[in-house]
C-alpha cells in the first residue's frame, strides 16, 4: 500500500475527515521539525516525542522533535511565526498560555491568532473541581452556599487561570474565596484530604481518589464534560459561563503551501490514532485523544481568546 493510501486509511479510520488526500503525496525536502513549546520531562514534551517518532515511522520522513521552552510556548510560537512558512516545522504547544499573554500583552508577542494555520488537536487536560468525599455539598451552587455560611472558604490552585474563574463565581454570587496557590495537583490533593482546603483544582492526580471514594467531583472546569465523569456538569452549565480548557494543539506558520500543509495534516492525524500515541496521551493526560481538524482547532482558539478575556474581565 503507497504511502498516501495508508495515511489516508487510518484517518478514516479514525473517522477524520481530512479535505485534499492527494497532497499526501509531498514530503518535506529535508527534516520535518515538530518543535515542542516547554522543556523535557514534561507531558507536552512526552506527547510530542512520540507523535515525532510515529509520524517517522508512518510516513518515512525524518521528523525531528525538538525542545523550544519560553514562556508556556509564547517563544516557540514566536520563532514559527517570524521564520519562513514552508513547512519544515510544527508547533506544539498548549492553548492557555498562549491566549492568556494575547488577552494581557498582545502587542509584544511578535504574533497573533492570525500568524498561523491550524493542523489539529491531541488532547485538552481534563481539569476538574473536587471535594473530599464528606464535603457537605455536591455541586458549585453548594460550594457557595457552604462559603457564605462558614466564611471565606479555602480553595486549592495552581495556575492563574484557575484562581481568575473562582474570582468570578465570586464576583457573581457573592461568595468568599480563599485563595491557597500551590505548586501542582499532588499538593491541591493534599489540601483537600488534609482538611486545609474545602475544594481543589485537579487534572490526573486525582483519578484513584475518586475511584476510592475519597473525594468526589464538582464540577468539570473545561467547555465539555469529562470522559470519567459525565454525569457531573461543568461550570458554565452550573451557571457561570467561563471555563478552563487546556488543549494541546499543531500550528505552522501562515501561508504554509497547502499541499505541505495538507500532507502534515494527514500524517499527524494518523500518528493520532496510533495505538502507541493513544496509549501515551492516556498515561500522559488521564484523558483521550481529541483530534479537533484544522477548523476546529482555529474555532476553540478564537472562542477560547474570548472565554480567557472573560476571565480578565476583559
Amino acid at each position: 500500500m503507497t504511502l498516501r493510501k495508508t495515511i489516508a486509511a487510518i484517518a478514516a479510520a479514525a473517522g477524520l475527515f481530512v479535505a485534499g488526500i492527494a497532497h499526501a503525496e509531498w514530503a518535506p525536502k529535508g527534516n520535518l521539525t515538530l518543535q515542542i513549546g516547554f522543556g523535557a520531562g514534561g507531558s507536552t514534551d512526552t506527547i510530542g516525542r512520540v507523535v515525532a517518532k510515529v509520524m517517522k515511522e508512518q510516513t518515512g520522513w525524518n521528523v525531528i522533535a525538538e525542545n523550544k521552552p519560553g514562556g508556556g510556548g509564547v517563544a516557540m510560537f514566536a520563532g514559527i511565526a517570524n521564520r519562513p512558512a514552508d513547512g519544515s516545522v510544527v508547533g506544539l504547544g498548549v492553548n492557555m498560555p498562549i491566549l492568556v499573554n494575547l488577552v494581557n500583552k498582545p502587542g509584544d508577542l511578535g504574533f497573533d491568532l492570525d500568524s498561523f494555520d491550524y493542523l489539529g488537536t491531541a488532547a485538552r487536560a481534563q481539569l476538574g473541581l473536587f471535594a473530599r468525599a464528606d464535603a457537605p455539598f455536591d455541586d458549585v451552587a453548594g460550594l457557595i452556599e457552604y462559603a457564605k455560611a462558614n466564611g471565606a472558604a479555602p480553595l486549592a490552585f495552581d495556575a492563574k487561570p484557575q484562581e481568575l474563574a473562582m474570582r468570578q463565581v465570586m464576583a457573581k454570587s457573592g461568595a468568599e474565596f480563599q485563595f491557597l496557590s500551590t505548586k501542582g495537583g499532588a499538593e491541591n490533593l493534599k489540601l483537600v484530604l488534609g482538611g486545609q482546603a474545602i475544594a481543589g483544582f485537579e487534572a490526573g492526580e486525582h483519578l484513584p481518589f475518586l475511584e476510592s471514594g475519597e473525594i468526589k467531583m464538582i464540577a468539570s472546569m473545561n467547555n465539555t464534560r469529562h470522559n470519567y465523569a459525565p454525569d457531573i456538569p461543568t461550570l458554565p452549565e452550573q451557571g457561570y459561563d467561563i471555563y478552563v480548557d487546556p488543549v494541546f494543539f499543531f500550528a505552522a506558520g501562515k501561508g504554509t503551501p497547502e499541499d505541505a500543509r495538507m500532507a502534515i495534516t494527514e500524517a499527524l492525524a494518523a500518528a493520532l490514532d496510533s495505538e502507541e500515541v493513544k496509549t501515551v496521551v492516556m498515561n500522559s493526560l488521564k484523558s483521550p485523544i481529541e483530534n479537533m481538524g484544522p477548523e476546529g482547532t482555529e474555532k476553540m482558539l478564537r472562542d477560547g481568546l474570548v472565554n480567557v478575556g472573560a476571565l480578565f474581565g476583559k
